[in-house]
């Protein structure tokens, strides 16, 4: 896990001095000229199973409450206000990008800005999802706090519901600028994706390299039936939008250079070399030097290292600039120096530990890790290609290979991550282990239903066909799961 949250996700140049223990001699502001430490930066990560911890990032659309519009930066009760109000009273350091707040850290935590204002608790790796838990209802609580004064709250779903994208406020970040005039060049739905998508994240680490890829390749495999599982996102412009997952078809179309899924992963030679090479034939969205970003031209990482690049001529990539360029791919799975899985709709409070827990039950316990590849790794490219095109519309109805739809594949994998997170043991003060946070995804496979048909469902009965009401039933509160 990155242990400096003043760099991880907040839009400024990653510091990966944490993680550098392989070569100890080696400084940050070297010039790089050949793959081997961007490679050795990737293996840094391994590390012993008794250090694993998981990470959780969920993001959220800020409303107000009187009109249900989405809330500015700038304003009495604006993003800026927020942030400022979480500092001033609850002790977050702000990080300041030309004087203006655009992200807060404490601890091992942080909380960052998304291109739309959609609001990002990028949370502290823990041992247990009980901790997790924990530290979302702290969030909230200091969160409602700070908005009861500014007469706003927060909504939990994949896809902004009501506002137009023309009525999307911007946020004032250096690199969100860069995005947006290159994204558009590559896919008709990216400006979609940075100001009206929200997601649920979890993060992993791994052992070894071996092990990285045996989770990677899983994780890829099983990404369309976590699309299905946390599928909330079928209404826009206050109507329906023909999928269940609008947020996932969204990014299907923004560009195919950096997101979507990876056929290399499920090669024999999978490894943080193959992922090294995937970055380095990447295009750069942008550099970052003298506090500024600049366009890189979508010139190729592998460019930059050969000295190439127009941007800097002359110029070799530091360290720095590779960590910088890592979190500008958006693959379903990323590789950094530790994993995180991207493939899950936002929701409500009640369901944002569901994701890590699924995670960690199936990936930190080899024996359930293995029976669930088991079960999907006949699948063929084409057939995992056919499964991601499919999901987004048709939820757990996507059939696989086998005559089954991604229902009954839920309901087994879903049997393997309870094994799993029961054989960890790890209990609450109220004797449960971490397996009650799978129970809302269990309801989800055992019924057939997803959140988006539940959404659907109200729209077309009890909301008499209005989007409003889902303002006030999937509004961000606390939530303390129950033993069953």
């Amino acid at each position: 896990m990155e242990l400096d949250p003043s760099h991880r996700r907040i839009g400024l140049p990653p510091d990966p001095s944490n993680f550098w223990n392989n070569m100890p001699d080696f400084s940050l502001s070297d010039p790089i000229t050949t793959r081997d430490p961007l490679i050795a930066w990737l293996e840094s990560g391994c590390k012993p199973k008794a250090q694993w911890r998981v990470g959780t990032e969920h993001e959220k659309f800020g409303f107000n409450k009187r009109d249900l519009r989405p809330i500015p930066y700038e304003g009495p009760s604006g993003v800026r206000a927020v942030l400022e109000g979480m500092a001033e009273r609850f002790g977050w350091q702000q990080v300041l990008e030309e004087g203006l707040p655009i992200a807060l850290t404490k601890g091992d935590a942080a909380i960052t800005l998304e291109p739309g204002g959609q609001l990002e608790l990028a949370g502290a790796p823990v041992d247990s999802i009980h901790h997790t838990q924990e530290e979302i209802n702290s969030h909230l609580g200091e969160l409602g706090v700070v908005c009861q004064g500014l007469d706003i709250a927060f909504l939990g779903v994949g896809v902004q519901p009501k506002s137009t994208y023309e009525e999307i406020p911007w946020m004032p970040k250096g690199r969100y600028r860069v995005m947006r005039e290159y994204l558009p060049k590559k896919g008709r739905l990216s400006l979609e994706m940075m100001t009206r998508t929200a997601t649920v994240q979890a993060n992993m680490d791994f052992s070894d390299e071996r092990d990285m890829g045996e989770k990677f390749r899983l994780a890829m495999a099983l990404q369309p039936l976590v699309t299905a599982l946390f599928a909330n996102s079928p209404l826009t412009n206050g109507q329906p939008n023909g999928f269940l997952s609008w947020r996932a078809e969204i990014w299907r179309f923004t560009d195919p250079d950096r997101c979507g899924w990876l056929p290399f992963v499920f090669e024999e030679n999978m490894g943080f070399e193959a992922y090294a090479d995937y970055a380095l034939a990447a295009p750069m969205l942008f550099c970052y030097r003298g506090g500024q970003y600049q366009d890189a031209g979508g010139v190729p990482f592998g460019e930059f290292l050969a000295g190439r690049l127009p941007a800097l001529p002359g110029e070799r990539p530091t360290l720095t600039d590779w960590t910088l360029h890592l979190s500008t791919l958006f693959p379903d799975v990323r590789l950094k120096s530790y994993l995180e899985f991207r493939g899950a709709d936002a929701g409500n409070s009640a369901t944002l530990c569901a994701l890590p827990a699924f995670w960690k039950g199936l990936l930190y316990h080899g024996d359930s890790m293995g029976a669930a590849w088991e079960l999907v790794s006949g699948w063929s490219l084409l057939e995992r290609e056919e499964i991601h095109r499919m999901v987004p519309k048709l939820g757990l109805r996507t059939p696989v290979p086998g005559g089954m739809t991604l229902r009954e594949v839920a309901r087994q994998v879903l049997k393997y991550a309870r094994a799993g997170l029961n054989m960890h043991n790890r209990r609450n003060a109220d004797g449960c282990d971490e397996a009650v946070f799978l129970q809302t995804l269990e309801e989800t496979a055992e019924s057939g239903v997803t959140p988006a048909e539940r959404l659907l469902e109200a729209f077309h009965g009890r909301w008499q066909g209005q989007v409003d009401p889902i303002f006030r039933e999937e509004e961000f509160d606390s939530f303390l799961a129950q033993c069953s």
